[in-house]
């Protein structure tokens, strides 16, 4: 498999672990995550943020985006 399709793998991953989570939609946890840098911080960190588990890369996730004007 291409590092790119592990790369997008791992952000639906994130993606719906964040929307079970927090009881979004797939969707709507997509949008919330690309509003407040959650997927820009997927796409930045992936090197380390993958060898994390699920649980550990959700809690990173809510961190930046609190930072950056999120609720969850």
């Amino acid at each position: 498999m291409s590092e790119l399709k592990k790369k997008i793998n791992y952000t639906v991953v994130c993606v719906d672990e964040f929307a079970d989570r927090y009881h979004l939609s797939p969707k709507e946890a997509f949008i919330y995550l690309y509003d407040h840098k959650g997927i820009e911080f997927i796409k930045e960190h992936y090197d380390v943020e993958h060898t994390l588990s699920f649980d550990d890369a959700v809690d990173d996730l809510t961190i930046i985006c609190r930072n950056n004007g999120g609720v969850y």
